[in-house]
């Protein structure tokens, strides 16, 4: 029950803080963000946001804007979702799509070394 409701939390913070980003936020230095995932404790109290950016180089000023509108970003989650609390928010990088490229890229070079040994 506890984690039915946290995933529930999980899934309407994620999608508010997408319009949010793509809405509301003028910050240049946000780049093009995905909102990957999102993991709120059972308590509601904490929750963690996974992020993927368009570019490598837009990694690092993209965190930093969203560090700064943190507060607003928590403010505004909080109003349009009905919690008894707002968690905080903590923005992290998903690095499952790179590691994911990374492991297909290994799998297609075994493929190749298999290919030119036959």
């Amino acid at each position: 029950m506890v984690r039915r409701r946290a995933r529930r939390a999980g899934r309407l913070i994620q999608e508010e803080i997408s319009k949010i980003i793509q809405r509301e936020l003028k910050d240049p230095r946000i780049g093009f963000v995905t909102i990957t995932g999102v993991e709120v404790t059972d308590n509601l109290r904490y929750a963690k946001i996974f992020i993927t950016v368009l570019k490598e180089e837009e990694k690092a000023p993209t965190l930093e804007g969203l560090e700064h509108a943190k507060g607003f970003i928590r403010r505004e989650v909080g109003q349009r979702i009905r919690l008894k609390f707002t968690p905080e928010i903590e923005f992290r990088f998903d690095e499952s799509v790179e590691r994911g490229a990374r492991i297909e890229e290994v799998l297609k070079k075994i493929k190749e070394e298999g290919k030119s040994r036959k």
